[in-house]
């Protein structure tokens, strides 16, 4: 866990992790949300609908704005403010998503920064992009 200070963050600070969707991420996800689209649950009915296997929930792709923000960018002294998101492409089970996001603004009066979040998968595809604002405490 990076420990970042609103200081030591400058325009252009970029930070990046990777994560591969498992079946058991689907899973818990499923039973903590209660979504049971078939799209996310069962295999034969994406491949109807022309995937090769089950299709990421949006949102589990878009919970790792949180690992981004309360991990690596700015870390421990995080608090999320604002978050838009884009879903680009879909995500597949089994894929490998690869998540940077880069500081494009500082907002001194509010002791926050703006950043620009970009998901690729390991095609190097963009599947999701988020802009957030994340508070940065003392």
């Amino acid at each position: 866990m990076n420990h970042y200070t609103y200081d030591e963050i400058e325009v252009g600070h970029e930070e990046s992790f990777s994560t591969v969707i498992t079946e058991e991420m689907m899973s818990s996800f499923r039973n903590i949300t209660g979504d049971e689209n078939p799209l996310h649950n069962t295999k034969h009915y994406a491949e109807s609908k022309g995937y090769p296997t089950n299709v990421c929930f949006g949102m589990l792709t878009a919970s790792f704005l949180s690992t981004m923000a309360g991990v690596y960018l700015p870390g421990e002294r995080s608090l999320i403010h604002r978050v838009e998101t884009d879903f680009v492409s879909p995500v597949l089970l089994g894929d490998t998503l690869n998540i940077t996001a880069k500081v494009q603004k500082k907002m001194d009066t509010f002791r926050a920064i703006v950043l620009h979040v970009s998901f690729k998968n390991q095609n190097g595809l963009e599947v999701c992009r988020a802009k957030m604002r994340v508070g940065v405490l003392d």
